[in-house]
């Protein structure tokens, strides 16, 4: 038998030549250059958006004040009823407000802040 580059050169108990297999080599992948940056969409009203999800709601003036201005639900959603029966629907309108998510999420931390910290009762605020 001819001996390997793999051959260790030792033999066990039997006398044979003790041969470590080695898997392939495979070779490295060239370098690809980098992808491109991605595409990032146009937001500008995304800086107000992150103000208004920054505003800490520390103060009871302020919270009651904020509680006041963002109303609970939308103003604009109508059943109009003549008679028992629906004449017109108007949807609330509230969901084209580009900011309409941060500001009920501004109104209820103002919630919260009064009822958790300052121990006021919130129902009048529904």
């Amino acid at each position: 038998m001819k001996r390997s580059q793999y051959a260790t050169g030792s033999s066990d108990y039997t006398g044979r030549d003790q041969v470590i297999w080695v898997a392939k080599e495979i070779p490295m992948p060239e370098a690809t250059p980098p992808a491109p940056a991605p595409h990032r969409p146009f937001r500008p009203l995304q800086p107000l958006r992150n103000y208004l999800d920054s505003i800490v709601v520390d103060d009871r003036n302020a919270a009651r004040t904020l509680c006041r201005m963002i109303p609970a639900r939308c103003p604009f959603e109508r059943t109009i009823q003549v008679f028992g029966r629906t004449i017109l629907r108007i949807p609330p309108l509230c969901e084209l407000n580009p900011f309409y998510n941060e500001l009920v999420a501004l109104r209820f931390r103002a919630l919260c802040y009064l009822a958790d910290e300052c121990g006021e009762d919130i129902s009048c605020y529904c």
